[in-house]
């Protein structure tokens, strides 16, 4: 069976930000041997990222700065209109104490998580070893937020979500998009908006020439073998990441970068992050700024027209520097999924907003995340050498509502494993609740329903590890664990599109308010979500500027 490259018309890939081992102790000297330490680059010097003043007023506020929020930024500066952003995290422009912006990933640091104690590594344990360690309280670039029955990772920063992701640009399948978004015509979104997400990302393929021939990529070879002897397809999937740099990381002219397993604490290098792409742009029209360390905590109609938002300003310990209030004629949400949720959740509950309707926080998914290892015969190496950038994946989404990324697990050492994370076809749907008791907003998610997608992932794994006599290996996840922990990488729903908002994601209830990030997507896009996201941006502020400004 021969595997097919995909191009715009993708089939499912799986975001990145996860699985790669964690601390100083076994793993960190020997994944780190060899690498270059000349200064990363510096991102974007042209964003004008300053504070917002208190009492300003601002014609478009974005809140947050992910693919959305970069889409919606980029096209109202190109309309004329001036945009400030208000993004949580940090502005990730200054190298650290050892020349780089961004931590490696085997030995993650104060950069590595948003605001903990101790890091919350997607793999607790590596071959016995605990992989957690203690790090000082820090606006890091990888949260990882806990609600009752699963945990969500996210970016923080400015690039959101793209500063930690394995790049996998996947258009899902054209025939598959009315179970995504049912009330958008694929037609104008696989003729026009895919393809403008597409270019606008910078999406590009893997040299198949190269990739059959580099130790990077050894370890989706033997994935591509175990599949196919399967009966599988076996597809190759588009990315983000700039290919020449990686050749010459492997060439040894450049510094490492996915070579080096800098994937989910950020990338210094070859990875093209949207402070790259959509920000840069933006960047270039001279109409955007950007408040970084800055938290939108309230939005109520003004009495002047328009809105009232109030906003923190944190250190990078978390702690409140100042409260300032900005009018804004129009706002924004793209504060992620999980963010815009629980924003607009309290904003509902607490009488702020009151007249939004009652699809608020509903239709939550995890996309269907489920992770994976197995242990492979000694005579299937995966290799030393692992490229952070996936590349493939198996599809079994037709027969059993699964397709799996072979991922790497760039330990720095000869695992013999295999690692993937699946994408399933998960029928399960949460809710964003308030809770007055605790003055929180609160998931109803249920730890049990992880149980369907793990029997979809099951469709592909039991059937390779009956052919390849092969078996799940449960140290790769601690005592007892054959499957990964409770988590999902692609938050996507709360606020959908045609329920919660108009079919062009302007808030029913409100003139002037709008989402424009995943939270549209009803918990489920059978790939990697960012292009998705990307082109349902495109769609929904092209046809807000034409119509609202």
């Amino acid at each position: 069976m021969s595997e097919r490259p995909l191009s715009a018309q993708g089939i499912h890939g799986v975001s990145r930000r996860r699985f790669l081992t964690g601390t100083g102790s076994v793993l960190g000297a020997a994944a780190l041997a060899g690498t270059l330490t000349t200064p990363a680059r510096a991102e974007v010097p042209g964003l004008d990222v300053r504070p917002v003043t208190d009492g300003s007023h601002v014609r478009a506020l974005v809140v947050g700065t992910g693919y959305g929020g970069s889409v919606a930024a980029l096209r109202l500066a190109r309309a004329g209109v001036d945009v400030h952003m208000i993004e949580m995290g940090m502005a990730w422009d200054t190298a650290g104490p050892d020349g780089r912006i961004f931590a490696n990933t085997t030995t993650p640091d104060y950069r590595s998580f948003w605001l903990r104690t101790r890091t919350r590594q997607p793999l607790s344990q590596f071959l016995g070893f605990p992989l957690d360690k203690d790090v000082p309280r820090h606006t890091g670039i990888l949260d990882a937020e806990d609600f009752a029955g699963i945990t969500v990772y996210q970016g923080r920063g400015i690039g959101g979500g793209s500063l930690v992701n394995g790049g996998m640009a996947v258009t899902p399948l054209r025939e598959r998009f009315p179970e995504i978004l049912p009330t958008v015509d694929p037609a104008e979104m696989y003729a026009t908006y895919y393809p403008r997400a597409n270019a606008g990302l910078g999406v590009t393929s893997v040299d198949e020439a190269w990739w059959e021939g580099t130790d990077a990529y050894q370890y989706a070879r033997v994935g591509r073998k175990h599949a196919q002897r399967s009966g599988f397809p076996f597809v190759f999937v588009p990315n983000v990441y700039d290919w020449d740099y990686m050749k010459k990381e492997a060439a040894g002219a450049v510094p490492k970068s996915a070579l080096a397993g800098e994937v989910i604490y950020g990338n210094n290098h070859g990875k093209k992050s949207l402070r790259q792409t959509y920000l840069a742009q933006a960047a270039a029209t001279g109409r955007v700024t950007v408040s970084a360390l800055h938290r939108v905590t309230s939005v109520t109609p003004a009495a002047a027209g328009g809105y009232t938002v109030a906003i923190e300003q944190i250190d990078t310990t978390g702690a409140v520097l100042a409260a300032k209030t900005v009018r804004a004629d129009r706002v924004f949400f793209a504060a992620g999924s999980v963010g815009t949720s629980k924003l607009l959740t309290r904003l509902k509950a607490t009488g702020a907003l009151p007249a939004l309707n009652e699809h608020i926080g509903r239709g939550w998914g995890d996309n269907g995340n489920v992770m994976c290892g197995r242990a492979n015969h000694m005579w299937d190496p995966t290799g030393k050498l692992q490229s952070a950038m996936p590349t493939a994946g198996i599809d079994n989404w037709n027969a059993g509502g699964a397709f799996a990324e072979v991922a790497p697990l760039p330990t720095g050492i000869e695992t013999y494993a295999s690692f993937y994370l699946s994408i399933t076809r998960t029928p399960h749907r949460a809710a964003f609740t308030w809770n007055p008791a605790t003055g929180r907003v609160d998931l109803g998610w249920d730890r049990s329903w992880k149980q369907a997608s793990i029997d979809m992932a099951k469709s592909i794994f039991d059937k390779i590890n009956a052919k390849e006599g092969t078996i799940y290996r449960t140290d790769l996840f601690g005592a007892y664990k054959i499957w990964g922990d409770h988590l999902t990488y692609h938050p996507l729903g709360g606020a959908v599109l045609d329920r919660a908002t108009d079919n062009h994601g302007r808030l029913h209830g409100y003139r002037g308010l709008y989402v424009i990030d995943g939270s549209l997507i009803p918990g489920n896009t059978s790939v990697n979500p960012f292009v998705t996201i990307t082109a349902l941006a495109e769609r929904n502020i092209e046809r807000v500027i034409a119509e609202d400004f």
